[in-house]
């Protein structure tokens, strides 16, 4: 199991991912901005019946009132629903910056760890061959 998960991470163009993330996560921030501006009330009709008979232009008007409350509503749930998803966007983007980061600190430091360890594997080739 853990050779398949090693394999897609060799997979991963991590090159490209470390290059786009800040991209990725400007352009979360600008979508949450962008959705987080938008007016989320929906103001509604006044009502049409008040107990009085409506002629039947007068029905259709209500039935026409009563179906753009319906869509109103459905539309401020909708929108209510892109703002939860642009912030979770943003969350994972943040998430992803703070990973990349992090990688990237880490493959530095593999390097730096790599180099000492081949300074050390050399003066101890240096001393073993002094020593015979």
């Amino acid at each position: 199991m853990a050779i398949g998960w090693l394999a897609v991470l060799q997979m991963v163009p991590w090159s490209d991912v470390i290059k786009n993330a800040p991209k990725v996560a400007d352009g979360a921030k600008k979508l949450w901005s962008a959705v987080g501006k938008q007016p989320t009330t929906v103001e509604p009709l006044p009502d049409a019946g008040s107990g009085v008979p409506l002629s039947p232009e007068g029905q259709a008007i209500a039935a026409l009132q009563a179906q753009v409350l319906s869509l109103e509503t459905a539309t401020q749930d909708l929108h209510e629903q892109m703002l939860a998803s642009s912030e979770l966007i943003k969350a994972l983007a943040e998430q992803n910056t703070q990973l990349v980061r992090r990688a990237e600190v880490n493959r530095v430091r593999l390097l730096l760890l790599a180099g000492v360890t081949v300074v050390v594997a050399v003066i101890a080739l240096i001393g073993l061959t002094l020593a015979y």
